[in-house]
């Protein structure tokens, strides 16, 4: 059975190291551990089969019937697990209101073969906005996506508000992270590459999207970097009324990889 303490000060060693985990991608990558943050992120966490390396909670969460029911799940895990007062909670938590729960995660293990043997493969080009980027990954979790790629300058996919919009699609998808782009480049080798433009030549509902692709997404700020439109092999556009603002990045990538999963499965 797990130890389970409690801890009451903000200078705790425990305490500080983790917080360290929410704030700095290099302690994350050292560690290879991430935080998960709320009820519903944990208990999908554990239903997937990833098991926390430990846990905190603050009484008024156990108190309750979700909060009592996870953590005794937790416990019934072995999940090293520690009470800790609200002003620690606000320590740990990247809300700015805490839902009462953080666990620390190993961070999934991804390989570059999940990545060559991917029928659809999804590249973020420097993307800088965390909300966006875990919107896509959940759509892309949603949508059969079977590798995710995050090119040079893209947000770090374990920043806490990325898992948090992700949903827990970072315990579905293989994530590859800071890929240089010659890298890249072999790993998208044998497939047709998509990227998506405002200026495409290819209207989406027109582009081939059923075989082995890999489709690139760029930032709404910049739009495709040179590397990304020299690897791509076609260029693909969402067509809008005139008056229309363009997409964020989330709505863009939403729109091609449902597209996407609809050729899929009329293909059978």
């Amino acid at each position: 059975m797990p130890v389970v303490g409690a801890i009451t000060s903000l200078h705790n060693p425990q305490i500080r190291a983790i917080a360290r985990l929410k704030s700095k991608k290099r302690d994350r990558y050292r560690e290879q551990r991430f935080l998960g943050e709320g009820q519903r992120l944990i208990r999908h966490a554990l239903t997937r089969g990833h098991r926390p390396a430990f846990a905190f909670y603050t009484a008024d969460y156990a108190a309750g019937v979700e909060g009592a029911a996870l953590v005794s799940d937790l416990l019934g895990e072995g999940v090293p697990l520690w009470e800790v007062t609200p002003d620690v909670m606000a320590a740990l938590a990247d809300t700015l209101t805490p839902q009462g729960i953080v666990a620390v995660f190993p961070m999934p293990a991804a390989r570059t073969e999940q990545a060559q043997t991917a029928r659809l493969l999804l590249i973020l080009d420097a993307l800088r906005t965390p909300g966006n980027v875990g919107t896509i990954l959940r759509t892309a979790q949603a949508t059969g996506v079977n590798a995710v790629i995050c090119a040079p300058g893209t947000v770090d996919p374990f920043s806490p508000k990325v898992v948090r919009s992700g949903m827990g699609a970072h315990f579905d998808l293989p994530l590859l992270v800071d890929v240089q782009w010659e890298s890249i480049a072999a790993l998208v080798e044998g497939r047709h590459v998509w990227a998506a433009t405002a200026e495409g030549q290819t209207v989406l509902w027109e582009a081939d999207l059923s075989g082995c692709i890999a489709l690139v997404i760029g930032s709404e700020a910049h739009g495709l970097g040179p590397e990304a439109r020299a690897l791509a092999q076609a260029f693909i556009r969402i067509p809008m009324v005139e008056t229309a603002e363009s997409l964020n990045a989330a709505v863009a990538a939403s729109a091609l990889l449902f597209e996407a999963q609809r050729q899929r499965w009329q293909q059978g």
